[in-house]
């Protein structure tokens, strides 16, 4: 078992703000663990309710009645089942404001609305991912399997990969239809499989209607399912005040690498995949936008029409952080790097690789191993 004290931290954080602590993260990636270990450290009642048994789903048909008798922590896990709740959570909080909630969803804010119109002022929110590499420190295993826990944890590569493609078939067979939606499983399977052949690239939804033979509109719809549900990331790209033409669709990404190659098929031999370039770009995109607990709309790409780019752009206020992932062990300058740092007027770019290494190859560009970058950086930060 791989104990997760900072997202425990994190919990404490926002209970002593709001009543509500919505932890909210894919299927399966550990938020029940989570809550569980929660509760195990505070000395108070717990009343936990589960909404994918009919019992408990049946007991929140009335939810004011059930819970407002409770006294302790009151956790309710898929709340997604009874988006229906947040009101009657809103009246409870200000009746009985010492009360604290913890709710677990395996969608976004986006696919539960109510939550943030409902109980604004109320709620604080924590997205928990999959297994990070901070975490576990095994990168090679964590690139290779992705971090949900049992896939990470598996005995064996194919007991991993045997757990990776249940997923993907119950998340298309079930998962979707639990979230309310009525969605082709069969179009959906093969809109995530071609992303997966997109991934690192450019969005183009017209290419894609073609080739599914799918609506502009259906294949929108689809894509903000998959991204609300954690399954991948779009990237918005950064639009700067210079001369050049500059890219105005979003990138895609699956945000689990594991499922990115069970997707693929990729099996084995990984490393001599022809998308191993890109399974690392993404893999360590993630790990980057997670060390730095950078939101989604923190993150950018930029890419102009002629060639120049940067994969990452993480902006906060008027910081820029500028980060490139190369499948290299020897990284050298080049014309995008300088276009990067001109046009995005950047005081560093750092370049993450899977190697053991942290060097200079410019006076304004780091090259840096991800494991390099995200446990020394932690231990650095652990003395201050």
């Amino acid at each position: 078992m791989i104990e997760r004290k900072h997202f425990l931290e994190q919990i404490k954080q926002i209970h002593s703000v709001n009543s509500v602590c919505a932890i909210l993260g894919p299927r399966q990636c550990g938020k029940t663990t989570l809550a569980t270990s929660y509760r195990q450290s505070i000395e108070e009642k717990c009343y936990v309710f589960d909404l994918e048994d009919p019992t408990d789903l049946e007991k929140l048909s009335t939810p004011k009645l059930t819970l407002e008798t409770l006294d302790g922590l009151i956790v309710i896990d898929e709340i997604q089942r009874r988006p229906e709740i947040f009101p009657y959570l809103r009246v409870l909080i200000d009746r009985y404001p010492d009360r604290r909630y913890l709710i677990l969803g395996s969608v976004s804010r986006d696919l539960i609305q109510q939550s943030s119109e409902t109980l604004a002022g109320r709620i604080g929110y924590l997205e928990l991912t999959p297994f990070q590499l901070s975490e576990c420190h095994d990168l090679r295993r964590l690139w290779e399997r992705g971090g949900f826990p049992k896939s990470y944890l598996g005995k064996s590569l194919e007991i991993s990969w045997a757990w990776r493609k249940a997923y993907i078939a119950t998340f298309l067979e079930r998962d979707i239809l639990n979230l309310g939606l009525s969605l082709s499983s069969q179009e959906m399977r093969r809109l995530w499989t071609m992303l997966a052949h997109y991934h690192g690239n450019i969005l183009n939804y017209s290419e894609l209607g073609k080739s599914l033979s799918l609506s502009n509109g259906t294949i929108r719809r689809y894509i903000y399912v998959l991204e609300g549900s954690f399954m991948i990331r779009t990237l918005r790209p950064w639009f700067e005040n210079i001369k050049k033409r500059q890219v105005k669709s979003p990138k895609v990404y699956i945000r689990d690498s594991g499922l990115f190659q069970a997707l693929l098929n990729i099996q084995e031999n990984l490393i001599l995949h022809p998308k191993v370039g890109a399974s690392w770009e993404g893999f360590a995109l993630e790990e980057i936008i997670r060390f730095h607990d950078a939101d989604q709309e923190d993150c950018y790409f930029w890419a102009t029409s002629n060639q120049a780019e940067l994969d990452l752009l993480i902006v906060r206020g008027s910081q820029r952080m500028g980060f490139e992932f190369k499948y290299t062990d020897a990284p050298k300058m080049s014309r995008s790097l300088h276009s990067a740092l001109e046009d995005l007027k950047l005081e560093k770019i750092t370049v993450i690789t899977p190697g053991d290494m942290d060097f200079l190859i410019h006076e304004k560009v780091r090259a840096v191993g991800l494991k390099n970058y995200v446990l020394s950086s932690k231990q650095a930060s652990l003395l201050i």
